[in-house]
């Protein structure tokens, strides 16, 4: 029995060493790099000679890049592509290798360098479609969502909005534009474009991912830009004082002037000023008129630098307190409005 067993143990050992020393079949990842590198191969071959059409050296070239693409060799295919676009600089297909060249970088994570082709293409390079795409359209699309300066992407929408208005939602992109040329400084533009997004049948339906309300924001702004702002005061100090003199006086005329004649709301405080419903206009007469209404000495402790409370008392049965808010003008558009102060909302109730 014992001699069985050793039999077997030697016979499995023996079978494993015969195994071990027999050829290995190659695995299937093997086989296919090792396709991989033939066909490559015989691409670069076919590529050198001299009696190819421009269409088959298209074919060939794309091809080549395309299977680095498959493998996801973005090194070797920048250098190959970069090489060959400098060592054939009459190739009509020069700005898709480059285009193919800023997507690899992208895949590496180094948006800076893509930028830099992608802006390349569009200054050096006349448009070119493949497969009914512009390249120069493809790469504006690019720029815009990697670039980080205003100024640049002032440019790219502008591009956009120019030379391809069928493929893009003009309204959306002027409403960006607008967004940069604030981040700019540059506010008569971003004025006029603001006002040319509102000019849009769409825009006060548009939705615009990132950017909740942008219809009323816009209309507000440019609302106050068409205003004459005269309800303003030069400190918080002075505007306080004067509200309080008129609650005192119960001059309901003077609190209508200091209100805000443009965007004023009254709300509760879960709602948003953005709400339609929150933009009231409305005389102060009608809450004034018997009531005892009091005023806090102090503004309220939340109060900062950019925008203050005063609780007041005694305007309503209804709602007994009212928050009177008032913020610092933030307009640069007009220096001599910047930073003074308006009386731009009230909240009912108390604070939660």
């Amino acid at each position: 029995m014992f001699q069985k067993a050793i039999t077997a143990v030697t016979a499995a050992v023996l079978c494993a060493l015969l195994c071990s020393c027999s050829p290995k079949a190659p695995s299937a990842r093997e086989t296919g790099i090792k396709n991989f590198k033939n066909t490559q191969k015989k691409l670069n071959e076919l590529l050198l000679r001299n009696d190819l059409s421009k269409e088959t050296r298209y074919a060939v070239v794309n091809r080549i890049a395309n299977n680095m693409l498959s493998v996801k060799d973005y090194t070797n295919l920048i250098v190959f592509l970069t090489e060959w676009a400098e060592d054939h600089p009459d190739d009509p297909y020069n700005a898709y290798w480059l285009l193919m060249t800023a997507y690899a970088y992208l895949e590496n994570d180094a948006e800076p360098i893509a930028e830099y082709y992608f802006e390349r293409i569009i200054n050096n390079y006349s448009d070119l479609k493949i497969q009914g795409k512009s390249i120069h359209f493809l790469c504006l699309q690019h720029l815009i969502q990697i670039s980080k300066s205003s100024a640049n992407k002032i440019s790219y929408f502008n591009q956009l909005i120019s030379r391809f208005p069928n493929n893009v939602s003009i309204t959306e992109l002027y409403y960006r534009l607008a967004i940069e040329y604030e981040n700019e400084g540059e506010w008569n533009q971003a004025i006029r474009t603001y006002t040319l997004f509102l000019d849009q049948d769409d825009a006060s339906t548009i939705q615009i991912a990132g950017v909740p309300n942008a219809f009323l924001k816009a209309k507000q702004l440019i609302d106050f830009n068409n205003s004459s702002k005269d309800w303003t005061f030069e400190s918080l100090d002075a505007l306080v004082t004067a509200v309080k003199r008129a609650i005192s006086n119960y001059n309901y005329k003077a609190l209508d002037r200091y209100k805000s004649k443009v965007n004023f709301f009254a709300m509760s405080w879960r709602q948003d000023e953005t709400d339609t419903n929150a933009q009231e206009n409305f005389s102060m007469r009608s809450f004034m008129r018997g009531n005892r209404i009091r005023y806090s000495a102090e503004l309220d402790s939340t109060s900062s630098p950019t925008e203050a409370y005063l609780r007041t008392t005694g305007w309503s049965n209804y709602v007994n307190v009212w928050y009177l808010y008032f913020r610092k003008v933030n307009f640069p558009a007009d220096p001599e409005i910047h930073g003074r102060w308006e009386w731009a909302g009230i909240y009912f109730g108390e604070k939660l």
